[in-house]
């Protein structure tokens, strides 16, 4: 894993496009924590919003100028889900690195032709899967590798929230990109698909439960493996009483009951790597058979990862900590599971033998 200590190399120009919720919360201080990237523009149309949190950067209203600027190393899309693909690709056109917010695109089509831009224009193109740094997934991840539990029977994964009121924003509108399985589902997805591969077949049931809600707020998936299921699912309308991470095995279960404190950390204003960012205080429980449980610590998250990672394959360090085609798979499993939602029958991935021969996972 990459560390702050690494070998300086060129500083990178970034342009951050979009300041709602993602790019205020996530992108900005991460990326302002990052050594060697300097966040130099950033694309909204509320310059005073920007400049309060950052007086030192430039704002610019079209976010195809900021993307254009001849200064402009590595672009961040972290603009609504429908103008991701639009924006990459004029990035990429521009000859810019770029680094996409989940979902990568709307659809498989967009998402192909990104990569296959990318490598024609021989740019770094990465998806900011950002949750493969959680204290959370770390812990239940790292007890799995060392056999703890044994095989891996079923593997449960909830990210809830409590929010029965409609708001107005564009996720909660029934457009593209909009919905909760879209906001959530690549979070649950890609982690599931670091530790276990591609599935054979997906079940989905997605639904819109709260009142007055314009499209989905409720999702149950389930990734049929050979040998183990995967529970993924997500709501709108749990207020407790959940787990985060849930897993049995043949030797045992290991809980994992609060989530990653990196969010609220974040929503509080912590600066990523100040004292106290990413540790976890809530342990992991380990059952085994009769024994009483046992309590393991939670090793610590740290985001700021994913861009170390990003700078140090862009410097020439590392690989690209999310190569597209990872996210082309993400893509592969949020559309099955809608299709099999419509359906009710189970359905498979659409990825070619080529694309899961590249992607070094069984089908």
């Amino acid at each position: 894993m990459s560390n702050l200590t690494a070998q300086a190399g060129k500083t990178l120009n970034v342009a951050l496009i979009g300041y709602g919720f993602s790019g205020k919360t996530f992108h900005a201080p991460l990326l302002r924590a990052t050594p060697g990237l300097r966040l130099r523009f950033v694309a909204s149309r509320d310059a005073r919003k920007v400049q309060a949190d950052l007086p030192d950067v430039q704002v610019i209203a079209d976010p195809h100028q900021a993307i254009a600027h001849p200064e402009v190393d590595l672009v961040v899309i972290a603009s609504p889900n429908i103008s991701h693909a639009p924006l990459a690709r004029y990035a990429l056109e521009n000859n810019k690195h770029v680094v996409v917010d989940k979902p990568f695109t709307l659809d498989m089509k967009e998402a192909r032709e990104l990569i296959e831009l990318a490598s024609l224009r021989r740019r770094q193109l990465s998806v900011f899967h950002n949750r493969r740094w959680d204290s959370d997934y770390l812990g239940v991840r790292q007890v799995i590798e060392q056999g703890r539990i044994g095989r891996v029977v079923q593997f449960e994964s909830h990210i809830d929230r409590f929010r029965p009121q409609v708001r107005e924003r564009w996720r909660e509108q029934n457009a593209p990109g909009g919905g909760l399985w879209f906001d959530i589902g690549p979070h649950l997805i890609d982690q599931a698909l670091q530790l276990f591969g591609l599935p054979d077949s997906v079940q989905g049931n997605i639904a819109t439960l709260r009142d007055n809600a314009k499209i989905d707020d409720w999702a149950h998936v389930v990734l049929n493996y050979p040998a183990h299921r995967v529970i993924l699912h997500s709501s709108m309308l749990v207020s407790g009483g959940v787990s985060r991470f849930s897993v049995h095995g043949t030797k045992g279960s290991v809980v994992k009951q609060r989530a990653d404190r990196q969010e609220s950390q974040l929503v509080a204003g912590v600066v990523p790597g100040s004292a106290g960012w990413g540790e976890d205080n809530d342990e992991l429980i380990l059952y085994a058979g009769d024994e009483n449980p046992l309590m393991l610590p939670t090793p610590a998250g740290d985001q700021r990862q994913f861009y170390i990672q990003v700078c140090d394959a862009l410097n020439g360090r590392g690989a690209n900590p999310v190569p597209p085609l990872q996210s082309l798979a993400v893509m592969a499993v949020l559309e099955a599971a809608v299709q099999a939602s419509q359906s009710g029958s189970n359905h498979a991935l659409a990825l070619s033998e080529a694309e899961i021969a590249a992607l070094g996972v069984r089908k």
